[in-house]
């Protein structure tokens, strides 16, 4: 079995995984840089996964894991560590008392604002660059594959499999 071999310096020869992460990755970057810059100080390339689109708010911690395709632990020390920082706090859920539910504070409103006013920049930064139509093209492609659901289609294949409880009568 050979191996393709695709040449970095050629994006055209790079496979749709790249293309996206590329580009996703510097985003995410600008991102934080952006907002410590912004006075929003602490904020790290983790915390993303938490303050993704759609964002947090009103989430379970669960779901957010899922949605970041890790574990519940993992992304309770997020949780944690953002709270910490006054981005967010956890209460009981109205439904269910056994759960917790995420909510962003003030602050935490704060940096969603200016999450979307830095990717507006982005935004026409990369239409400038790339021309309005071709642009319009790019955001209009990548609507319709949110719109298949290809993206999440294996989101539950990503997400942490529960564990199973030994019954008394196994042990």
């Amino acid at each position: 079995m050979s191996r393709r071999r695709v040449d970095p310096a050629r994006p055209a020869s790079l496979l749709i995984g790249a293309l996206l992460r590329v580009p996703a990755q510097a985003i995410q970057r600008r991102l934080i840089a952006g907002l410590n810059a912004s006075g929003f100080p602490g904020l790290r390339l983790a915390h993303m996964a938490v303050l993704q689109y759609p964002g947090p708010d009103g989430c379970r911690p669960l779901e957010l894991a899922h949605r970041a395709g890790m574990s519940k632990q993992a992304m309770n020390q997020l949780l944690k560590s953002l709270e910490q920082l006054g981005y967010l706090g956890r209460e009981d859920a109205a439904d269910d008392r056994r759960a917790r539910r995420v909510y962003l504070t003030k602050r935490g409103h704060a940096v969603w604002n200016r999450m979307i006013d830095l990717l507006e920049e982005i935004e026409a930064e990369w239409r400038a660059a790339l021309g309005a139509k071709p642009f319009a093209q790019l955001k209009e492609l990548l609507a319709k594959v949110w719109s298949l659901d290809l993206s999440r289609a294996t989101e539950s294949a990503a997400s942490p499999a529960p564990r199973r409880r030994r019954s008394l009568s196994a042990s």
